[in-house]
């Protein structure tokens, strides 16, 4: 039996996306984090491997806060298992 693979999409503020990103990874299902602008056009793309727990994530999040502090609306798409 093959995987589906599942997408969702959220709208969040710049305030709001370290805080959402990180709750998406510790749902532990998630394959891809894609962040978007507000223009549509893709500013980070993050795969998530199986494994990646703790100080590997610290890059990763070091780089959604800055997004975060950059922007005042996005839209995160998630592909997930």
């Amino acid at each position: 039996m093959a995987k589906k693979k599942i997408d969702d999409t959220f709208q969040v503020k710049g305030e709001e996306l370290l805080k959402k990103v990180k709750e998406l990874i510790h749902e532990g299902n998630i394959r891809r984090i894609i962040i978007k602008g507000k223009d549509k056009r893709v500013l980070v793309e993050f795969p998530m491997t199986i494994g990646v727990v703790g100080i590997a994530l610290a890059p990763v999040l070091a780089a959604v806060g800055a997004i975060a502090a950059l922007v005042t609306e996005c839209t995160v798409k998630v592909e997930r298992k």
